[in-house]
């Protein structure tokens, strides 16, 4: 199966796991990689032990004895598998591996797609998610959480995008022939250089051509949804210059978990243009076709 070889390279072994001790591991390595408050670890070893007595996904990947990731899905509405949680030592292509051996448990059950959510703002998730396993958001979804209170999500707003993986390689295909042309594009939200979000206003930027983008610094809904318009007199994220382009660039912060430790405002500041920017573009109808190197996504209006 494809994920032996990606297992192979990590140094791990992945299969599902049905044990309590099993369980225990896996809550004990949640609990080192987010250090959750009791009353909100991402998922309990009671659960675990249900999903798995009744055919969902639970599985960890082991390097020897040492449990070192872990994955817990459950079965969801239109033949999907819904990942609730999934966590890894950072950097050995444990992750990756224990998404490929998710596809390939979905495939032998006849499954066509594989959900779960995450965090707009962390930039490596989203170059994960949709450059190196080809997922693709299919939904903003504001506050999904309520108040987190973990060390990596704690004192920021839980927006969270939905990522729609097909397991069947259709997505593959779709997405060659919808390739956005970024020649064109327009910025609409970007970083500044002490960090910060700058959000462009109706006609204040033109497109960015390649030359002058090489310059740029490298680095379930929303709430206020507001219309899509070719009027510069409304002020939705899809207003002015940016309702008459056909795709949009919605940059993201370099680090905003270090953002969240050193300047909450300026995080908060992050959360609530993309809410305003992405969540809105997608509430009118634009899709998401992909993610830039330079951390923004790349959206398409229809």
């Amino acid at each position: 199966m494809e994920h032996e070889e990606a297992a192979a390279r990590a140094g791990v072994v992945i299969r599902e796991l049905r044990e309590i001790g099993e369980f225990e591991q896996v809550y004990r390595l949640f609990d080192e990689i987010w250090h959750p408050e009791p009353a909100n670890v991402p998922v309990t070893v009671e659960l675990m032990a249900g999903f798995a007595h009744t055919g969902n996904y639970v599985a960890g990947a082991f390097a020897g004895d040492a449990l070192v990731g872990a994955s817990v899905g459950f079965l969801a509405s239109g033949e999907a598998l819904h990942s609730h949680v999934t966590g890894a030592v950072v950097g050995k292509g444990v992750g990756y591996a224990l998404k490929l051996h998710q596809r390939d448990w979905c495939r032998e059950r006849g499954l066509a797609r594989i959900t779960w959510t995450f965090d707009p703002l962390v930039r490596r998730n989203a170059h994960f998610n949709l450059v190196k396993l080809g997922a693709r958001p299919e939904a903003y979804l504001t506050e999904f959480y309520g108040a987190m209170a973990d060390a990596i999500n704690e004192g920021d707003a839980s927006d969270r995008l939905l990522a729609v993986w097909r397991v069947t390689g259709q997505q593959d295909e779709e997405e060659k022939k919808k390739k956005a042309d970024l020649g064109e594009a327009y910025p609409l939200v970007r970083e500044a250089d002490d960090g910060g979000p700058i959000t462009a206003e109706a006609g204040d930027r033109g497109p960015v051509t390649a030359e002058a983008h090489e310059r740029e610094p490298l680095s379930e809904e929303a709430g206020d949804r507001r219309p899509l318009s070719g009027d510069a007199g409304e002020r939705g994220p899809l207003s002015g210059d940016a309702g008459r382009r056909r795709v949009l660039l919605v940059g993201t912060p370099r680090d905003v978990e270090r953002l969240r430790r050193e300047d909450a405002g300026k995080a908060m500041a992050w959360r609530m243009a993309v809410r305003e920017a992405l969540g809105g573009a997608m509430a009118a109808g634009a899709r998401v076709a992909g993610f830039t190197e330079r951390g923004e996504y790349v959206v398409v209006i229809n």
